[in-house]
């Protein structure tokens, strides 16, 4: 079966599964070993999570992207996604247009690159247009300001799958598995909820709001259990820690667990993952989550509060109001708006500022009080927290954390990756 990914183009998937056809192919080719962060995006390029792209993008796409937020094709595009390297590197490495080399990663083969462009980016330049600052303050500034002197864009052909480690093996799967997911669930609209962390009851409330302007015009008959043809996908991202980030088997784990505990049918609701380290550009990061899920097979996705940002670079809802900017045809997906969900004593109940009228009693769902809770381990009540979340919350903090459920420098040191590359 042929599936259409974003752009109405073709699914990207360049991965050879055969032992001896690998070894085959990267017979006398000069080996060049790469950071994690390279290795994800390596893997996501070839399993087509970024269709239509088929590899590191060239300086034309990436100067198209900056000014016209656009693939040089026309393709609605809004983050660059290269491969940096120093001038002492590519002179050590040979590298050279035209030529091939293998991606290594801890030691091991994981991917044939084709060398089709060598280049310089001006950095500024593109601070300004995909983050919309250049202060070096911003994460995603501090990481484009940080990549080596040059850039290699060519094709990608994984050679090596990765292995992925227990938990995160029971949720990994490749777009063109999702969307067989999907038809075996007999869902034929799905909205995903994107997220980074522990579900509290407003993340709950979010999912199930975005379900429901999913599903509306859907008659009864099709909500009856065992018939749901609509699903919500909770893809967690899973990358780069910051200290005080929850820790990824928390997130995975927990997310799931509102499906395990009941308070989505488990024919409605599935988790899985995708390998991003987050830029934190705001609304250029959602349209990039938009083409993500629609690689993924989604129809809808849910954009919330704050989605993607980071400190007060961008307004509350800048994420909703980039899409006004985007030709519906331009974009297979569409967007579910959601405002900020919050606890109303008054009301006794999770509701959302669009609907309750008691703003001087609203109590938001702070990430601050939400970590202290955690950190304090006394169950909140149930409109705050689902104790079965809470419970494990604390079991990962014992078994993965090292003590805690918060990313520390021993979890960042140790903890065991989500995923590992064998030998060939």
């Amino acid at each position: 079966m042929e599936f259409i990914g974003h752009g109405g183009k073709k699914l990207v998937e360049r991965v050879v599964t055969d032992k001896k056809e690998a070894l085959n192919k990267i017979k006398g080719l000069k080996a060049v070993p790469v950071r994690r962060q390279l290795a994800t995006e390596a893997i996501s390029l070839a399993y087509g999570f970024f269709s239509p792209l088929e590899g590191f993008m060239k300086k034309n796409d990436v100067d198209s992207t900056c000014k016209n937020m656009a693939l040089v094709d026309g393709t609605v595009w809004s983050i660059p996604i290269v491969f940096d390297i120093s001038d002492q590197e590519i002179v050590d490495y040979g590298i050279k247009v035209g030529t091939s080399v293998l991606l290594t990663y801890e030691g091991n083969p994981l991917a044939i690159f084709e060398i089709e462009d060598i280049y310089a980016y001006d950095r500024d330049t593109w601070s300004q247009a995909v983050y919309g600052t250049t202060d070096s303050k911003h994460p995603g500034v501090k990481r484009t300001l940080d990549y080596k002197d040059k850039f290699l864009g060519g094709k990608i052909t994984l050679i090596n799958p990765p292995k992925f480690n227990p938990p995160f093996d029971q949720y990994w799967l490749t777009p063109k598995q999702h969307r067989e997911k999907f038809g075996q669930k007999g869902w034929k609209r799905v909205v995903a909820h994107q997220t980074r962390n522990v579900p509290h009851s407003g993340h709950e409330w979010l999912m199930k709001h975005a379900w429901m302007a999913t599903h509306a015009e859907m008659s009864m008959e099709e909500t009856e259990e065992g018939h749901a043809i609509t699903g919500v996908l909770v893809n967690a991202i899973i990358g780069e820690k910051r200290a005080g980030d929850y820790i990824d088997q928390a997130i995975i784990l927990t997310q799931d667990a509102l499906r395990k505990y009941g308070y989505f049918r488990d024919d409605v609701h599935m988790t899985s993952f995708t390998l991003w380290d987050m830029r934190y550009a705001g609304p250029k990061e959602a349209v990039h989550h938009a083409i993500i899920r629609t690689n993924l097979g989604l129809t809808h996705h849910m954009f919330g509060r704050d989605h993607a940002g980071v400190g007060t670079y961008y307004g509350s809802y800048d994420a909703h109001r980039i899409f006004n900017k985007i030709p519906k045809e331009k974009l297979n997906i569409t967007p579910i708006f959601v405002v900020e969900w919050l606890y109303c004593p008054h009301c006794g109940e999770v509701t959302c500022i669009g609907l309750c009228n008691h703003k001087k009693e609203w109590q938001g769902f702070s990430g601050t009080v939400i970590r202290s809770i955690i950190m304090d381990g006394v169950k909140p009540p149930r409109l705050i927290f689902r104790p079965e979340i809470f419970d494990i919350v604390q079991e990962c903090a014992e078994k993965y954390g090292f003590g805690s459920p918060f990313v520390t420098q021993e979890y960042l040191d140790k903890g065991t990756q989500a995923f590992r590359i064998d030998p060939l």
